[in-house]
């Protein structure tokens, strides 16, 4: 069976097979292995990653705009489409983040210099300090999830899921625009 070693226990996904086989065993459910493993994975390392947000207050994505902001570099702003764009959501949802963000003083919104009908938004202070802190703990987190892993095999599942990706993903300039 695909790698699986028959003294292991038989873990969800191979049960779930197993069924699947017994009830149509005209299908092939290999693919099932791959895709039900990687599904229940990114679900259990979600809960271990929001784990580390909620302890700095905030939500994944309330991370993700704070961390997309850091990144930009000094002076630590974007506008709200270009957030949007780092961080893969619409401008509604972006919008309804960068509102809490800003109530509880970790960004500010301003009018762009160059255009008075676009927007900027900023990274605070108090903003700043808290993601430096909140991304120091993650990167520790996600050290802490993939050193479950020997180094061989953590190297080889990036190359395999960056491989895999790019068959699903268009291609994207170095920037990260669509």
């Amino acid at each position: 069976m695909g790698g699986m070693d028959d003294q292991q226990p038989k873990d969800r996904v191979a049960r779930i097979q197993d069924e699947w086989r017994r009830e149509r065993p005209e299908l092939d459910v290999t693919p099932q292995g791959v895709i039900g493993r990687l599904h229940r994975l990114a679900d259990r390392l979600g809960e271990e990653l929001r784990l580390v947000y909620g302890r700095y207050g905030l939500s994944e994505g309330e991370f993700d705009v704070l961390c997309a902001l850091r990144r930009a570099g000094e002076p630590y702003e974007r506008a709200p489409g270009e957030l949007a764009a780092h961080t893969m959501v619409t401008t509604g949802a972006m919008t309804k983040r960068i509102d809490r963000l800003e109530k509880a003083g970790l960004v500010t919104r301003r009018r762009s210099a160059d255009d008075q009908r676009g927007r900027i938004v900023a990274l605070t202070g108090p903003g700043q300090d808290l993601i430096d802190r909140a991304f120091t703990e993650h990167m520790h987190n996600e050290r802490r999830l993939v050193d479950l892993l020997t180094a061989a095999e953590a190297a080889s599942l990036e190359t395999l899921l960056t491989s895999w990706l790019a068959h699903l993903e268009p291609s994207r300039p170095a920037d990260g625009r669509p």
